[in-house]
């Protein structure tokens, strides 16, 4: 299993996914949350063909924290059925995902290279 996951969810507002995003990542649970969009999505809901503009978000962290981040997903989303898909990241540099363990862990992160990274 990888050490390493990248996590999706879609959400209403571009409001709701920047406060998703900082809760994420200001509490270590995320190392890096991108956020894209509008988007258009067609879904079926209830029976019915739906369609929304929705942004997506894209969450890297390490495959321990999924509970952690699905339950704060869940906490701060709006819909009845958020979208959680969980992704292992099978390769990727080593100095990235340094970071990426390092951004997700309890301890603050070394001042040693820091550099802007996703």
């Amino acid at each position: 299993m990888s050490a390493y996951i990248q996590l999706t969810t879609t959400i209403d507002t571009r409001a709701a996914a920047m406060r998703l995003a900082r809760a994420l990542v200001e509490s270590r649970l995320a190392a890096c949350v991108q956020i894209i969009g509008p988007i258009t999505s067609i879904y079926r809901w209830k029976g019915n063909v739906e369609q929304a503009k929705e942004h997506l978000c894209i969450i890297k962290t390490r495959a321990a924290l999924f509970r952690k981040v699905e339950a704060e997903i869940k906490r701060l989303h709006s819909y009845e059925v958020p979208e959680i898909i969980a992704l292992p990241i099978s390769k990727g540099s080593r100095r990235y995902l340094a970071w990426l363990a390092s951004a997700t862990s309890a301890a603050p992160p070394s001042r040693a290279g820091r550099s802007r990274r996703r």
